[in-house]
């Protein structure tokens, strides 16, 4: 039992500073501060169902999918880092990016990119789906849905009440938000850059 409890903390904790619900909340309210709360839910549901799937999918298949396209993890950091970078620097500079504002505003885009993938459901959530799925067997597989199950709540719960945060900061600080998590973002992009290209050409002794 010990064993257990020690296996879902171990599991939740590697989950959560993955995945930062605390960060994620901030670039969530960045991305739609400016949206109805009816309109947040739904973004929010949309994105964290569409995470959940994703890491549901990886972790069941992830193997097979990754050697039946070919697909290699260093690459997947490196695209989800050109990506999160291009996203960050835009933010950085007070602009929306077009990479989040589709021609068309639909806000399904918003939930799919670049909340679902690839903030929440990122190469580094992905590779540690994988990693506690492949390792515990069964029960690994069990506890890594149900802890991420249990994550994805969580951070619908931090989304849903974001409007919170905004009303006690104000609406003038979310050109501050939005310039501090484009900073962040950038920084995150690079680092998962660098990572897929150690990865990539086996560099150790980088990062």
């Amino acid at each position: 039992m010990d064993d257990l409890y020690t296996q879902l903390i171990t599991v939740f904790m590697g989950f959560f500073a993955i995945m930062n619900p605390i960060a994620n909340t901030a670039a969530f309210v960045g991305l739609v501060g400016h949206k109805s709360h009816a309109e947040k839910i739904r973004i929010a549901a949309r994105a964290l169902f569409i995470t959940f799937g994703i890491i549901l999918l990886f972790s069941i298949l992830g193997k097979v999918i990754f050697h039946l396209f070919g697909i290699t993890l260093p690459a997947l950091r490196i695209a989800g880092g050109i990506l999160v970078f291009l996203i960050g620097y835009h933010m950085l500079n007070g602009s929306g990016s077009k990479l989040h504002s589709p021609e068309n505003n639909d806000d399904s885009d918003i939930a799919v990119s670049p909340l679902a993938v690839p903030l929440l459901a990122g190469p580094g959530t992905i590779a540690t789906a994988m990693n506690y799925s492949a390792s515990g067997g069964t029960s690994g597989l069990i506890i890594t849905i149900s802890v991420f199950a249990f994550l994805c709540l969580i951070t619908f719960l931090c989304f849903i009440f974001s409007s919170k945060i905004l009303g006690v900061i104000g609406d003038g600080a979310l050109s501050i938000i939005t310039r501090l998590m484009g900073l962040i973002l950038t920084v995150i992009g690079v680092q998962m850059l660098i990572e897929g290209i150690i990865g990539a050409f086996n560099i150790s002794g980088l990062v």
